[in-house]
């Protein structure tokens, strides 16, 4: 009797083109294609066929599905960690005008055309003329499709097949292990390493360079910092010997400030840099520029046209989407991650007190508003705080903040979930109060030895 009652079941099942023709289906066929759709019906049919899902709900579940689910698998997420340029959430957002000008380059643009002559132009002509207007300092622009990718252009184009020299304490490795003598290796350059990790004099690099040197390389550590016995060489004494070699001297700048903040004196600066007699700056546009992934390069004419005509920049050049956010992200004001570095304490501390009170007010859970140190990230300024305020929560409530919608990333720290706004806009506040609200809801979950997760 059992087999007969699963066999009615089954036939209760809507047919794969009944569910297809459903008005919110086909609509979402239109927005996500059909593969997306087809897959998600199948699934549902799937489980209601194992007794997971009764059929007369497949319709309603399909529905839900579909109007939850965006044209990537990518989730939004709010960051409330106080981390302004987060790497594992894709480091800097984006602002406005830089969102609808990736809209705008989504279609046929004028990338590489002049059409008023209707004869091909430069590439990224206004991307270009928007960087050497933020930073005049410069001669001339190129636009890669990362700071990695600047960087191996640099060395590529002026070094390849004879050494660069570079100090031993400055041989740092980036994100994702990938190792600076590495980058520098594959182009087929060699290094001459100088000085020692910790201290590197200038007479270091002069008995480094002769016949067979490409280029002086200059890198800012980047993420971290060394302290006590230590001595570098600066980009203006290095400068002398570069002219009176002949050879370029190449600064790599990491973060991407094109002038100098005052918030962060020790974060090298392209302007600083091109003044102080770097030929050529590399940095990343995805940082402290606040703009799409990109790499920079800036300097002078002769040395930027050298690299921008090696066959290798045809391979890492920027795509249209990254040219016309990185103009945007120039010319239409400031970024978001400009507005979370500059955030006022007094107004975080106002809107953490608002969110506790509405968790408060709403729930039985323990909330304090604490002090609370925001960092720069993205390996920019580091040991630097950005001083500011956090809600605290129980720790567990981190887990279902994360899985919820929206998805929320706060900070562990000392046993506690913490919820920092510093990069959270204030216009997000109240969604942000929905998403711990729904989390605290579900309850801490336990690990098998009964403790509290």
């Amino acid at each position: 009797m059992q087999g007969v009652a699963d066999i009615d079941a089954r036939r209760l099942i809507a047919r794969t083109d009944q569910l297809l023709a459903l008005p919110a289906v086909r609509s979402a066929r239109e927005r996500l294609g059909d593969r997306v759709v087809r897959t998600v019906v199948r699934d549902l049919q799937e489980r209601a066929r194992r007794g997971e899902l009764a059929p007369a709900d497949i319709e309603p579940a399909l529905r839900a599905e579909l109007a939850d689910r965006g044209p990537t698998t990518l989730r939004p997420v709010l960051n409330a960690t106080g981390v302004v340029v987060h790497t594992n959430l894709g480091r800097a957002p984006l602002s406005a005008a830089a969102v609808d000008a990736l809209v705008t380059a989504a279609g046929y643009v004028d990338v590489e055309l002049d059409l008023a002559s209707g004869q091909r132009s430069r590439r990224g002509a206004a991307a270009r003329a928007a960087l050497l207007a933020a930073c005049p300092d410069a001669e001339d622009a190129l636009v890669v499709n990362n700071g990695a990718a600047a960087l191996v252009l640099a060395t590529t184009a002026l070094a390849a097949g004879r050494e660069v020299v570079v100090s031993r304490g400055e041989l740092v490795e980036i994100g994702a292990g990938f190792r600076l003598p590495d980058l520098i290796a594959s182009t087929g350059a060699r290094l001459r390493e100088v000085g020692t990790t910790n201290r590197t004099r200038l007479q270091d690099y002069a008995g480094a360079v002769g016949p067979g040197t490409g280029c002086l390389l200059k890198v800012h550590p980047s993420n971290f910092r060394v302290e006590g016995f230590t001595g570098s060489v600066t980009i203006a004494e290095l400068r002398a010997l570069a002219e009176e070699h002949r050879i370029p001297l190449v600064a790599d700048l990491g973060s991407g400030l094109l002038a100098p903040d005052p918030l962060l004196p020790d974060e090298p600066d392209a302007a600083s840099a091109l003044a102080a007699g770097a030929d050529v700056v590399t940095a990343s546009g995805d940082k402290l520029l606040g703009g799409p992934q990109a790499g920079l390069l800036l300097g002078r004419t002769d040395a930027i046209g050298t690299i921008a005509r090696h066959p290798l920049a045809r391979a890492v050049r920027a795509d249209k989407l990254a040219l016309a956010a990185l103009e945007a992200t120039l010319t239409a004001g400031c970024a978001p991650v400009r507005l979370a570095l500059h955030a006022d304490a007094d107004l975080l501390r106002r809107r953490a007190e608002q969110l506790a009170a509405g968790i408060g007010s709403a729930t039985t859970t323990q909330v304090d508003v604490v002090a609370h140190d925001g960092r720069v990230g993205g390996g920019g300024a580091p040991g630097v705080p950005l001083r500011g305020w956090a809600v605290r929560l129980p720790e567990w409530v981190a887990a279902p903040l994360r899985t919820g919608s929206p998805a929320v990333l706060p900070r562990l720290h000392d046993g506690a979930c913490l919820l920092d706004l510093r990069c959270v806009p204030e216009g997000d506040d109240d969604r942000l109060l929905g998403a711990v609200l729904a989390a605290l809801e579900t309850g801490p979950a336990s690990t098998p030895d009964g403790k509290q997760r």
